[in-house]
């Protein structure tokens, strides 16, 4: 934005000076009554024609959000008194840099003021700037406009004090420790559109054009103290907005609107505590994507021992809140001992004995699958085999288990299929899927293939649970083409569509990471699981952030949330 510089000792009687006058409010306020002024809706370029650029002019308005200096937007909003001809409030924002610490002192919410400056633009938002004088004019009454988000023309109330109706809900929270913003959707949260089948979940194109940008009044980075946070130093998606009134503007290509009165939260989405244990009869698989555990410092994981630790520290609690009898541990480092140093440090804090399902080619991959289980709750049937072809990026692990004091036998498989990111400049590009979706297709239609011919191998025929991140959605081809060969999708089958998710990526919801069952092992279900302690939560509290806001507990210890399903042991 353009600005002004003081001069050191420079006085009123200077041309470009401003000048705030702090006298009677009753002869304030003749002036403001008997100045000539230009309508703040002309100057806004609401409705008529806007002034010339550079032209001087003089404008009278309410104050209606102060968020002046460095650290605020250098400005502050005001708003007409009486409504444009339309019927309508009309706002403006006053680009002040130049006030002083003590000028700043007197533009306060619900103060009339008369301003001098010159008609501008920024980024093609008018505003009015170099202010030459300012008048208080004494005590206006305003009232937020009330507006049904979305609005219908959202320009139009570019400036304005308005309060948002119905609540919105809390989408996306990335944004919340770089620049002090919550992606928000009106009355629930935003799911990725592929997340559903046709006719198996909500139409959300509309629900994502009426996002809104909750700020901060600023748009300075790295905020502190961190906006917008409950009592446990989080703000998890899925919370429910119910006051919101602030001042209305676009910028950085998205709505926002800047608070006056502090939001008013409700804890619709509170942390979840443990998965209760698996009931008599029955063995609990899970499936958790723990994002790059590596002990080789400085690669993906963790670059520093402590950060290690403090990885190490929300794994293990996450895994422990689980109360799983076998994992599915995606995103190991490549290495033996990487899995083996989990396994183990997992065993000692729970004081279980758990093992590892080692064997089979793990490829050439940074990072691979592990299955691991407790040998007092289930017991392997046959060694660990991988599919080593090429189409696999991370060759999935397999094995049979049977249930300790018995029930019937199952096996399951680990897989991590290709991801939507580095995408290719031509072939298998995003075609609203994301890229790479040819790729994780052929890996399903691959994965199917070995499955039927590992299964008539056996003496009996063995029902796969599949298990882990498909990095595809539920309605994209991957996940299609495992219900084409007649796998179950266990998420879809037992969950109600708003909980089918276990991921948040721009503001939008939806499950990449999978339970899907031969049908046989399906009909074995007694319950599904969908843990959701990291998705919801904002990326700052994960190990590699600031060590004073991370807790050794399991809340986003990963960027995916744990998925489980509890298998009856019938015989």
């Amino acid at each position: 934005m353009t600005g002004i510089r003081m001069a050191a000792g420079w006085a009123p009687v200077l041309l470009g000076a401003v000048l705030l006058l702090a006298g009677g409010a009753a002869s304030a306020d003749g002036v403001c009554a008997s100045a000539e002024t230009t309508a703040v809706h002309k100057v806004a370029g609401q409705i008529d024609d806007r002034p010339a650029p550079d032209e001087t002019i003089q404008v009278c308005g309410v104050v209606t959000g102060a968020f002046l200096g460095e650290d605020g937007l250098d400005g502050f909003f005001i708003q007409s008194v009486e409504p444009a001809p339309d019927g309508k409030p009309a706002g403006l924002f006053v680009y002040a840099p130049e006030l002083a610490s003590e000028q700043r002192e007197r533009i306060e919410p619900g103060r009339r003021v008369l301003l001098t400056g010159r008609a501008g633009e920024h980024r093609g938002r008018p505003q009015l700037e170099w202010l030459e004088a300012v008048r208080d004019c004494g005590e206006a009454e305003l009232a937020p406009h009330p507006v049904a988000w979305p609005a219908a023309d959202p320009e139009r109330l570019e400036g304005v004090l308005v309060r948002i109706r119905p609540p919105m809900v809390v989408s996306g929270n990335h944004e919340l420790a770089r620049y002090g913003t919550l992606k928000l959707t009106p009355e629930r949260r935003a799911f990725r559109p592929t997340n559903f089948l046709p006719g198996h979940g909500p139409d959300d194109p509309a629900l994502i054009a009426g996002r809104l940008r909750l700020d901060d009044g600023s748009y300075r980075s790295r905020p502190d103290p961190i906006p917008h946070l409950d009592a446990d130093g989080t703000r998890r998606v899925g919370s429910r907005v119910t006051d919101l009134t602030g001042v209305l503007t676009h910028a950085f290509g998205a709505w926002r609107l800047h608070p006056t009165e502090p939001p008013g939260f409700e804890q619709s989405n509170p942390r979840p505590g443990s998965l209760p244990s698996p009931e008599p009869g029955t063995v609990r698989v899970a499936a958790f994507n723990v994002e790059n555990y590596f002990l080789t410092l400085g690669e993906r994981g963790a670059a520093r021992r402590a950060e290690l630790q403090r990885q190490r520290a929300k794994l293990l609690a996450a895994a422990e809140s689980l109360h799983a009898d076998m994992l599915v541990l995606v995103e190991m480092e490549n290495r033996r001992d990487a899995p083996e140093d989990f396994i183990e440090r997992l065993a000692a804090a729970t004081g279980h004995p758990w093992r590892l399902a080692s064997g089979g080619e793990t490829g050439s991959d940074a990072i691979k699958v592990s299955l691991a289980y407790r040998e007092d709750r289930v017991e392997p049937l046959t060694g660990t085999v991988r599919d080593a072809r090429g189409v696999h990026h991370r060759p999935p692990p397999l094995a049979a288990f049977r249930p300790r004091g018995g029930g019937d036998p199952f096996a399951v498989t680990g897989i991590h299929f290709k991801s939507k990111t580095r995408c290719p400049d031509a072939g298998d590009v995003d075609r609203g899927q994301g890229c790479w979706n040819r790729r994780r297709t052929e890996q399903a239609g691959a994965l199917v293939e070995y499955l039927e011919r590992w299964r008539s191998e056996r003496d009996e025929l063995l029902p796969v649970l599949i298990a882990g991140d498909l990095n595809a959605y539920g309605g994209e081809d991957p996940a299609r083409a495992l219900a084409a060969a007649g796998k179950v999708d266990l998420l879809a089958e037992h969950l109600p569509w708003p909980e089918r998710y276990t991921y948040v990526f721009r503001g939008e919801s939806g499950y990449l990471d999978h339970l899907q069952a031969h049908p046989a092992l399906a009909g074995r279900v007694a319950a599904v699981h969908r843990h959701p302690i990291n998705a919801d939560e904002p990326r700052f509290l994960e190990f590699d952030s600031d060590p004073q806001r991370v807790r050794d507990d399991a809340y986003r210890s990963s960027d995916h949330d744990p998925v489980a399903v509890d298998l009856e042991k019938v015989e």
